[in-house]
């Protein structure tokens, strides 16, 4: 297990450096969850104990009220550039997705706004294969059109770890360095390096958030997981998706895949 995370590690360090060197401007999504916190936590690796590119968060006011007090205590604690993006309302969106996932679609608008602004030609976003199938179909180095827009069927093959890195005038690059990660080497890596983590993850009451997000479309599950490792014990045997507690999930059946095509993280 040592081994495997070593290697998970690794290749996330690599990516990482390899993006810093070939992408600029770049900036990184930071959800504040347990995913997008190890990759910060590799990017500190990666960097000497710098951040040499901010952190963004795409905030809807919506988080749960625990999430901004990690935010705030995190960014004082390891001294990082954070820029918080407040995304349109609701009422801006496209009235013909489901309620949900209409609701979801407010960061998609967020980070377009930001693009537009910022002009950043990558985008380091703290993803995984395992979570959903749309993401499955994702690469490494993914390009986009400038307004985030996503044909999945045309993406750059990656082969032995060798990336694309020069796309046209008017792509940017969506950056996934934990691609290769599952659910369970999150916690895994979480544990062994005593990353801090937003305390809802962790049961009170018989429920904890396996998924953070916000609190009008993301609930809690069914847990008796307090630690680190009865979360970890839990997962080994667990059939229940990652993402149950994201109600946008269970809309309609192309509602997620319509939010990645239009640029959705």
């Amino acid at each position: 297990m040592q081994n495997h995370l070593d290697e998970l590690e690794a290749k996330t360090i690599y990516i990482l450096r390899e993006a810093y060197n070939r992408i600029k401007p770049m900036g990184m999504l930071w959800s504040i969850g347990k995913d997008s916190t190890a990759l910060l936590w590799c990017i500190r690796k990666a960097f000497f104990g710098r951040v040499p590119f901010p952190m963004i968060q795409l905030d809807t006011s919506m988080e749960e009220p625990e999430v901004y007090t990690f935010r705030d205590w995190l960014v004082k604690e390891w001294g990082f550039e954070l820029k918080v993006e407040m995304c349109p309302p609701e009422e801006e969106m496209d009235q013909t997705l489901p309620p949900n996932t209409r609701a979801a679609a407010r960061k998609t608008e967020g980070l377009k706004n930001l693009m537009a602004r910022e002009k950043y030609k990558g985008v380091i976003v703290g993803i995984r294969r395992d979570e959903q199938s749309m993401r499955a179909k994702e690469r490494v180095f993914s390009p986009r059109s400038f307004d985030g827009t996503w044909d999945y069927k045309d993406q750059p093959a990656e082969f032995w770890d060798q990336y694309k890195t020069e796309f046209p005038e008017g792509t940017h690059v969506r950056i996934h360095p934990i691609l290769h990660w599952r659910e369970i080497d999150i916690w895994r890596y979480t544990q062994r390096e005593n990353i801090p983590i937003v305390p809802l993850y962790l049961a009170r009451n018989g429920m904890r958030f396996r998924s953070l997000g916000e609190k009008n479309i993301t609930f809690p599950i069914k847990s008796n997981a307090s630690t680190i490792q009865e979360i970890i014990d839990e997962l080994e045997v667990t059939k229940t998706s990652e993402r149950a507690g994201r109600s946008m999930d269970s809309e309609t059946e192309d509602s997620f895949e319509r939010l990645r095509r239009s640029g959705y993280m």
